[in-house]
């Protein structure tokens, strides 16, 4: 499970920020929402809101670049562009296997090397106390290395910089970076990263390809979040009837010269009061998004993945991104994450959906752009969770929020409406 985001001198991100998914166990409210361990709480949803370029979904990329660093995917890492420093630094903690681990990097991206690298393990004693045991450091700029194993500890300096040591080193020579890499790889093969304005619907047409339990709950959750529709289905080839601008059958074979992934979009069929029609063509944008993000979803649940969605309240109605919300945050959900970006005030529920905690905002000012949660606001000033968020949200008080001038340009509008008239 993923339990800290760190990011400095990233795209929109100047000085450090970190997003944080620990529990704090003060409060017993909403424990559902909490996964409990013997050591450490870690919060099953999060929502970052914020003005529209604010850094929502600049921090949502920074995710990504983690991502894709640790998978070896092909990335370009950005820095700020309002900084002459090009250093960029990147963090994560996560639980992996029981424990608590630490991996960041830093990264020029003037010169595309990697100059810093540390990966530890955290210890919490019975009292709570923590401290971290560093398993790999490589400090290039310092000169600093630190590895159990004194061999390794002899090549760290002479190993190159264009990536990561995983794939630097053969790790079947070096059992700690062996670990490293099973540790870190199997983390990030939990990630899955999506933008619901450009959600692909390949993975829910794979697993609708295979008739299974897996393929009858996508199945299933996209009927609940659509009162109209009957059946969700993938009609193979045979089953599947083109007709051509007369209403004439055509022979499949000549469906074989269009590009399979537009066929198979063609062979998703919604089915309406028991009459199939093609959801590319018939389905409103809503119920394709959904399509697409339900596959998504019911992994997460079944897998205990971490996914991340980038706005995803865009054509989704209010009450269904509740109703995601609410089912990461259930008790039969037990190691799942839901991390979002959103502008829908109506998930801004401290009485009946979020902890605190889960609620976080990005705010940019003339300074910079900065990453909190409303837990950073306490009774003395004036914000418990009985009151209503979303009012102090509305009126500025917790930032955030767009204060747009749009009476100015239906001004400008208007003055050269009466100049054209005039003239």
């Amino acid at each position: 499970m993923l339990i800290e985001i760190r990011a400095k001198n990233c795209l929109a991100f100047d000085e450090n920020v970190v997003f944080s998914m620990k529990a704090d166990m003060r409060t017993k409210k909403f424990i559902t929402n909490v996964h409990q361990s013997s050591e450490i709480n870690i919060l099953k949803a999060a929502g970052v809101y914020g003005a529209n370029n604010a850094g929502k979904t600049c921090f949502v990329k920074c995710i990504k670049y983690i991502k894709d660093v640790i998978l070896h995917e092909k990335t370009v890492i950005k820095s700020n562009i309002f900084s002459d420093n090009n250093i960029v630094e990147l963090g994560i903690s996560f639980l992996h296997d029981k424990k608590e681990y630490k991996y960041d990097f830093k990264y020029n991206a003037t010169d595309h090397e990697y100059i810093y690298e540390r990966f530890s393990k955290v210890n919490i004693d019975k009292y709570g106390n923590e401290s971290e045991t560093v398993l790999i450091l490589r400090n290039i700029l310092e000169g600093e290395y630190i590895c159990v194993s004194d061999e390794l500890k002899k090549i760290l300096p002479l190993m190159a910089r264009n990536n990561i040591l995983i794939y630097l080193i053969d790790s079947n020579s070096f059992d700690e970076i062996d670990e490293m890499k099973k540790i870190l790889v199997s983390f990030a093969n939990k990630l899955d990263i999506v933008n619901m304005n450009n959600i692909p619907i390949s993975k829910t047409i794979e697993i609708l390809k295979n008739e299974n339990e897996v393929q009858k709950q996508v199945v299933d959750f996209i009927k609940n979040a659509d009162l109209y529709l009957d059946d969700y289905k993938y009609l193979e080839t045979s089953s599947l009837i083109i007709r051509d601008m007369n209403g004439e059958e055509k022979p499949a074979e000549e469906v074989l010269s269009v590009q399979d992934r537009i066929i198979d979009q063609f062979r998703l069929v919604s089915v309406y009061k028991g009459i199939p029609v093609p959801s590319l063509l018939f389905d409103s944008t809503g119920t394709k998004k959904i399509a697409a993000l339900a596959s998504y979803i019911v992994e997460a649940i079944s897998e205990g993945r971490i996914l991340v969605i980038d706005e995803m309240d865009s054509s989704i109605h209010f009450k269904l991104s509740r109703a995601i919300v609410a089912m990461f945050n259930n008790e039969l959900n037990t190691d799942a994450q839901l991390i979002f970006t959103v502008h829908d005030i109506s998930l801004m529920d401290c009485k009946k959906l979020f902890r605190k905690e889960q609620i976080w905002f990005v705010h940019k000012d003339d300074e910079g752009v900065y990453l909190y949660p409303l837990s950073q606001f306490t009774a003395e000033d004036g914000i418990r969770d009985t009151i209503d968020i979303k009012e102090k949200y509305r009126r500025g008080i917790l930032g955030a929020v767009p204060d747009p001038e749009l009476i100015n340009s239906l001004l400008d509008i208007k003055a050269d409406s009466r100049r054209n008239i005039d003239e």
